[in-house]
């Protein structure tokens, strides 16, 4: 495994890295994905609670991993730092990160948003909001050329049901099919690993199964996201379900004239065809008719389709919360900053048929 004894040198033209926060689910979820990159070497893997142990103590799918926990206290110079800390964290953090790193990615929320009052607002404010400016919204299919030429000290990757919602809604705002004009209600179904692995009561498998159940029906933070990177507003809800990994969006378009499909399959496959992660689904026949998580569980994918009525449209998409969502996005943006093949680390197809997911 290329999960490193800790504190190993590199070999060769390898870069280091280190994972802070890496007890936690992402945390997890980013040495699964790192273990088999052709060009990094995770020889920091950080958390206060855990060190000491080695990282299959806490992540089973890793056991012989010779790779041990150290305290965040502890870090060294690395070449990419990979953050999967809660909100809050990484703003308090950054300028010693950006000293120890070439390059930050940041899972968490701190640098979304590119408005210090949208902390404000959404949030509780901001203690770093210089670096707002610096950083760059990690979603390589809408901003891949910032991330590639901008050589940013912090990418910032997009939240799990903000990028199921903006993969679904973006051709159709780039065609022009939708605008500010057009009412569009957003619902997002997520599973409990969203919750974290401190994910609390409300996550635990005896209360959160069988469950469809609503929370931040109105004012979700990844609403100001969305807004951000579509530039058109949105309702947003989300729903927790019986699902360990997934987020599927429904996005309800209401239309002041009638759309053709053509000019809808247009749309997606201009904004896509070129893109590794993303594929269109739509219609169809059997089971697999529209995406959905289970089809694309562990993998950096995301599934994208429509259905056209006469004054309506829905627009579908899944991913991996925790693949596409947040670590694989995080490799996906590292690999484009670095020149990287973009698919690098991130080759895994897949299962079927597989459990839930």
């Amino acid at each position: 495994m290329s999960l490193a004894t800790d504190g190993a040198a590199t070999a060769g033209d390898d870069l280091s890295a280190a994972v802070v926060g890496a007890s936690g689910f992402a945390g997890g979820e980013l040495l699964r994905l790192l273990d088999r990159h052709p060009s990094f070497v995770v020889d920091r893997a950080t958390s206060r609670e855990y060190a000491g142990r080695s990282v299959g103590a806490v992540h089973p799918n890793l056991r012989g991993a010779e790779l041990r926990f150290t305290d965040p206290d502890d870090l060294g110079p690395v070449d990419v730092l990979f953050a999967a800390t809660p909100h809050g964290v990484a703003m308090e953090h950054v300028g010693a990160w950006t000293d120890l790193a070439d390059l930050v990615v940041d899972l968490s929320a701190d640098f979304r948003l590119n408005d210090p009052a949208a902390y404000d607002e959404w949030y509780d404010g901001h203690d770093a909001p210089t670096y707002l400016d610096e950083a760059v919204y990690a979603l390589p299919e809408l901003h891949r050329d910032e991330i590639a030429a901008s050589n940013p000290d912090v990418l910032a990757t997009g939240g799990c049901n903000a990028t199921a919602t903006v993969l679904g809604l973006y051709p159709l705002v780039e065609a022009g099919i939708v605008d500010d004009d057009t009412e569009t209600v957003v619902d997002v179904k997520v599973g409990s690993s969203e919750g974290g692995a401190g994910g609390g009561v409300a996550a635990s498998h005896p209360e959160r199964s069988g469950v469809v159940r609503p929370y931040a029906p109105t004012g979700h933070r990844h609403e100001a996201e969305i807004e951000q990177e579509l530039g058109v507003p949105v309702s947003f809800t989300a729903h927790a379900v019986d699902m360990v990994r997934g987020a599927s969006a429904t996005c309800h378009l209401s239309l002041d004239e009638p759309v053709r499909t053509a000019d809808c399959w247009t749309a997606f496959r201009d904004a896509y065809d070129d893109e590794p992660f993303v594929r269109t689904v739509a219609g169809g026949s059997g089971a697999y008719r529209y995406p959905e998580p289970k089809a694309v569980a562990g993998t950096n994918y995301a599934d994208v389709g429509f259905e056209v009525g006469h004054d309506r449209m829905v627009v579908f998409s899944a991913i991996d919360n925790l693949t596409k969502g947040t670590a694989g996005q995080a490799v996906h943006a590292a690999n484009v900053a670095l020149g990287f093949e973009e698919t690098a680390g991130l080759e895994f197809q897949g299962l079927h048929p597989v459990g839930s997911p």
